[in-house]
């Protein structure tokens, strides 16, 4: 197997609060997209040591836990053991049939440190009679339970001391209903996909911070500053704060936009404004699952387009500006015409938004089918962008996934 020839997809795990506690890790080598394997176990192996030893467990998770699915043969394998336990669960996939020698495998990983989820529970099988007192998490798919039967369902498991895990969360009714039954967990697709919420609607200091940085990548002047910062109370206030503070090194106190503006710096401007964009939540917690995609696609949209035009500085901006606003449609519940209606943005990256077209709407397709673990779409992908492979593709999103990360510790 080449090195690098592996692709990589997180799906976030969140707690009742809608913070990420976790992700679920998809992974496949591109070969076993359309190579026969004879050993899967062997192959999968080979996937995992490459994943962790290159890619690198800090980069791949943070500070978060990640699932693992495991067939029966992995799990009965010594494979396991390469993992830490404390950062990994083991995903029990739906298909593996409880055993006796299962059962005592899994109390052996429970020693060994591990946790345990039972994967797409949907039915009361005898067979998870002996398996449900012992795991941590079982996921129960929606998908698979009717609404009304949800609640029995949930009833039945409340027995056990496992907690409760929704999967396929795919609207704000299935997440309240959850909620309400004593969910402790949520993925899916509601958390993680660009899928407009009606209903919902757009806050101005929202709308104003993404017209302020679309205008400073814009390179707009210092007058088309001033009066966005001026639209919104909340910009001025931090402004202000901000370039007063001690880090700033002003040596008087700064109390007009003019001088803010100038003191800070434009780089530094544009810094602040994206620590701001993924920490503007009302309860002052960090940024909710689409804000983190979106700072992910950014970063990564800029390093790929760096790799095929090391000097194309605005060129880069323009990626970077395009995966920043990739969920704004979501994230303001608009349509994105309307969006780019009012933001000053280069043709390239309207293009790129509203009808993922040309080189950097290529480019986000491409993220896109990671996050949704199309391995065999994003091949496709990689093959209209000459000069990417998928270690490049790799490398890309673990930086972007270490510069999300180190954005939350400031």
């Amino acid at each position: 197997m080449p090195d690098g020839d592996i692709f990589l997809a997180r799906q976030p795990i969140l707690d009742r609060n809608q913070i990420i506690v976790a992700y679920e890790l998809l992974f496949r080598s591109s070969q076993a997209n359309h190579a026969i394997i004879e050993n899967e176990l062997h192959a999968t192996a080979h996937v995992i040591v490459s994943l962790f030893n290159e890619m690198g467990l800090q980069s791949v998770l943070g500070k978060e836990r990640g699932f693992i699915n495991v067939s029966a043969e992995m799990l009965m394998s010594d494979m396991l053991q390469l993992l830490p336990s404390d950062r990994i669960v083991i995903e029990l996939l739906e298909s593996i049939a409880i055993t006796p020698a299962i059962l005592d495998q899994c109390r052996k990983l429970k020693g060994d440190g591990f946790a345990l989820a039972l994967d797409d529970f949907a039915i009361m099988q005898e067979q998870y009679r002996d398996l449900l007192p012992i795991v941590d998490i079982i996921k129960v798919d929606l998908m698979q339970i009717p609404g009304g039967a949800l609640t029995n369902t949930v009833l039945k498991l409340k027995q056990y001391p496992a907690k409760l895990l929704a999967e396929k969360v795919e609207t704000r009714e299935e997440f309240e209903q959850c909620k309400k039954l004593g969910f402790h967990y949520f993925q899916g697709y509601y958390f993680a996909k660009p899928v407009i919420l009606t209903g919902k609607r757009a806050e101005p200091s929202t709308l104003a911070l993404f017209k302020l940085l679309s205008l400073v990548l814009d390179d707009a002047s210092s007058n088309e500053l001033e009066a966005a910062i001026k639209s919104d109370s909340n910009l001025i206030y931090n402004l202000l704060k901000l370039v007063n503070s001690v880090g700033a090194g002003a040596h008087q106190k700064i109390d007009s936009l003019s001088k803010a503006v100038m003191v800070i710096g434009r780089r530094q401007l544009q810094r602040w404004l994206q620590l701001l964009l993924y920490t503007i939540n009302d309860k002052g917690q960090t940024s909710n699952p689409l804000l983190q995609l979106a700072a992910t696609r950014a970063k990564m949209l800029e390093i790929l387009y760096r790799s095929l035009n090391n000097q194309d500085t605005a060129g880069q901006e323009h990626a970077f500006i395009t995966g920043t606003f990739s969920l704004l449609d979501t994230l303001l519940s608009m349509p994105m015409t309307a969006i780019m209606a009012e933001l000053k943005l280069h043709d390239e990256v309207k293009e790129a938004l509203i009808n993922r077209a040309g080189p950097l709407g290529i480019m986000l397709k491409l993220i896109e089918a990671l996050e949704t673990g199309n391995f065999e779409a994003a091949q496709e992908l990689l093959k209209q962008l000459p000069g990417l492979d998928a270690a490049m593709l790799n490398e890309a999103q673990m930086a972007a996934i270490r510069w999300v990360s180190s954005l939350s510790d400031h």
